[in-house]
């Protein structure tokens, strides 16, 4: 019975305990880099806590990260105003890039101290299984959160109404992306399955190679889509794609066989981190409870922002775009110029909290809106200048017609409001055909 819950040793090794110099202080670099680099992003946030981290930031907004990060950034760089680790959704910020200088320059000089004082140590073969697998926790945890992020359509939401309107040339390229993958929440979610798949078999020893492979298509196919339409998550998902490599490091040959020189390849043995069989068993175990943590996690966080984000998010009692076709100011009807950037041309009703308004050349005014459905009230306060409010009462003759009557800064003011059929907007209405004679390509 004793022998049977010990492995054979030669089940235990990784690699060959004698490495070659170049592979040692690859690895060594490697180590030291991509280990900072996860506990000092938002990685080692998103595996510990999820999304629950409230107001913790990334490790490296901490002491000593921080200062040595900002005097980095304002000394030996010269940037024009202080490098503060704001949040502000991108993460091709200077801070970040300041980061990345300073992990590649502290783990130049460590892997030179390392190689020097550990310069007659064989191999690491150990040492890697532990870091790998750290490695492994990682790149799942980006993976699970980002593929949720699409499963439940909130990366890239359904297009909201004032983006049907907006002019295409007037779309950034990031707009661009955003409103066709969120045009198609079908393909989102797909992408997203990808995403995730790759996460899940990462997280599986017998399946760690494929896996690392679906992670690298995907993170490769994520960056190509950052750097041709200017998405500020490059740095991320370039780091990701480079740590799927890694991962991939220790079976580079075997791949190389089998995809590449048409060769025959045996099956690999295990890898295991103990002697004991039941270390591993309970190592094993412990993978399994961080995948359904972090799938378990994941899916209670794009369940709450669904709600308050995406498709679940409550709309306006006076949802829709409505056009203004008869404007009434202190008893003078303002007739539709295009020249007249006073009158409004279009009131769009999104969320229960969200209003824009349009004036004749296309202005935008976001709006405040407080709406009693029960006394029929209406009050529009402008986000950018609290000196423009109006305050309305409506009636609704039909479902397509709105009356606004009341005040809006200081003059009495009447509107007619028609509705715009969203079924004529071909982007919501066109769907999915399996057969058509010609192109539908407008």
């Amino acid at each position: 019975m004793a022998t049977s819950a010990v492995l054979d040793p030669a089940q235990v090794q990784l690699a060959p305990t004698s490495w070659s110099l170049p592979a040692r202080i690859a690895f060594r670099f490697v180590a030291v880099y991509f280990t900072l680099y996860c506990l000092l992003t938002q990685i080692v946030v998103g595996l510990v806590l999820a999304d629950y981290a409230g107001d913790i930031g990334d490790l490296s907004t901490l002491l000593p990260v921080r200062p040595i990060v900002a005097g980095v950034a304002t000394r030996l760089f010269h940037t024009a105003y202080p490098v503060l680790p704001t949040i502000s959704g991108s993460g091709d910020r200077i801070w970040d890039w300041t980061l990345v200088f300073c992990l590649l320059v502290f783990s130049t000089l460590a892997t030179i101290v390392w190689s020097i004082l550990d310069r007659r140590r064989p191999g690491y073969a150990d040492m890697q299984k532990w870091i790998w697998l750290f490695f492994c926790i990682c790149l799942a945890s980006q993976m699970f959160t980002y593929g949720f992020a699409k499963i439940v359509p909130l990366q890239m939401p359904r297009p909201m109404l004032f983006q049907l309107l907006e002019p295409f040339g007037n779309m950034s390229p990031m707009g661009v992306l955003w409103s066709f993958v969120g045009a198609s929440p079908a393909y989102e979610c797909l992408c997203g399955c990808a995403e995730l798949l790759g996460g899940i078999l990462v997280l599986i020893p017998h399946t760690r190679v494929l896996g690392a492979l679906v992670c690298l298509v995907d993170m490769t196919y994520v960056f190509t889509l950052n750097m041709t339409y200017d998405v500020p998550v490059k740095l991320l998902s370039f780091q990701l794609a480079l740590l799927s490599a890694v991962i991939l490091t220790p079976s580079l040959r075997r791949l190389a066989n089998f995809f590449l020189l048409n060769r025959a390849i045996a099956p690999q043995n295990p890898v295991y981190l103990f002697r004991s069989l039941r270390a591993n068993r309970l190592v094993a175990a412990a993978q399994v409870l961080i995948a359904l943590w972090l799938f378990g996690t994941n899916l209670d966080v794009s369940r709450k922002y669904w709600k308050i984000y995406g498709g679940g998010q409550a709309k306006s009692v006076l949802y829709g775009i409505w056009n203004v076709e008869r404007y009434t100011s202190d008893g003078i009807v303002v007739p539709a110029l295009i020249s007249d950037p006073n009158r409004p041309r279009r009131v769009l009703f999104q969320a229960a909290d969200q209003a824009l308004l349009l004036n004749m050349n296309d202005q935008r005014e976001w709006l405040n809106p407080r709406i009693d459905a029960v006394k029929n009230t209406v009050t529009l306060e402008s986000l950018s200048d609290r000196k423009v409010k109006a305050n309305f009462s409506f009636t609704r003759p039909a479902p397509d017609r709105l009356t606004f009557d009341g005040t809006l800064n200081g003059h009495k003011v009447q509107m007619d409001l028609r509705a715009v059929d969203l079924n004529s907007i071909q982007l919501l209405s066109r769907g999915f055909h399996w057969v058509q004679e010609e192109p539908f390509n407008h």
